[in-house]
């Protein structure tokens, strides 16, 4: 098991997608206080200028940079990894975040389809497979860490891509750790952050203030360093509402629906109400 004390240090490089808000800003934070030396990607030139400029109040000028990336494209992910190799040599920690969430249905535009998907998916998958190759051969301890979500595991109906484009996440973050970790002298690992409720900008809607039930963007970070700590992969962050035995009972009863034969999405039809409710009140 890695120790995160020899990635998590003073010179070491952080690469933070969807840096300039949310979780990214606090995870870049989060890595600036550490000493390390952070590259945060967004689209947005106000917003990352901004978000780069609080880092640098943290880090210094020379340890901070900001790069407008649209992760959709490999050519823009492409030219981010060029960028931060140019100015700090190596990388560390990749933090592949940054994710939008449209509404969308099954027979909805394709515009929006599209766009999930090549954001909260494929910006994971070519993400992953622009930066790892140099991450591997610099022969350093490092990590990928990729944002997930609940709805890719239970699936819940409502915005079916959305949904999509996080089980695929998980997929493939499992998919790479295996990978990883059976390559001979590898000392990269992969890491499954699943958020719970958090009030950032793709959850606030229209509230200003942060609900009860939400956890903020550094809590978050706190919960998932804590869970590296101990070599986790699954990162399974409760909140204010939902603590963590609801979450393993919700994702217990969803694979259950293969096992047991059951309607898909039985949690919310209307024959299995009574029964998904038994047996999440179980001891």
């Amino acid at each position: 098991m890695t120790n995160i004390q020899d990635i998590f240090k003073k010179s070491n490089v952080a690469v933070i997608t969807g840096g300039a808000s949310g979780i990214g800003l606090a995870a870049a934070k989060y890595f600036a206080g550490r000493g390390m030396s952070v590259a945060i990607a967004d689209l947005g030139g106000d917003r990352l200028a901004a978000a780069a400029d609080e880092l640098k109040g943290i880090a210094g000028e020379e340890e901070v940079m900001a790069v407008e990336t649209d992760v959709a494209s490999r050519d823009s992910l492409e030219a981010l990894e060029r960028a931060v190799l140019q100015r700090f040599g190596r990388v560390h920690v990749l933090m592949n975040n940054a994710g939008i969430g449209p509404e969308t249905s099954i027979f909805s535009p394709q515009a929006n389809w599209d766009h999930i998907l090549a954001v909260n998916l494929m910006g994971v998958v070519n993400g992953t497979r622009t930066f790892g190759p140099k991450m591997l051969s610099h022969g350093e301890p490092g990590m990928i860490i990729n944002t997930g979500s609940k709805q890719g595991i239970t699936t819940p109906p409502g915005n079916p891509a959305y949904n999509i484009s996080k089980a695929g996440v998980k997929v493939f973050t499992e998919a790479l750790e295996h990978e990883l970790r059976n390559i001979e002298g590898a000392k990269i690992s992969a890491h499954l952050l699943i958020p719970g409720f958090v009030f950032t900008g793709l959850t606030k809607g229209d509230r200003a203030e942060k609900p009860a039930g939400a956890w903020t963007p550094e809590q978050t970070i706190d919960f998932m360093v804590e869970s590296l700590e101990r070599g986790d992969f699954y990162i399974l962050c409760p909140d204010n509402d939902v603590a963590r035995p609801v979450d393993e009972r919700r994702m217990a009863w969803a694979i259950g629906d293969i096992i047991e034969n059951r309607p898909p999405l039985s949690r919310w039809h209307k024959d299995y109400a009574d029964k998904f409710k038994a047996f999440l009140e179980q001891k």
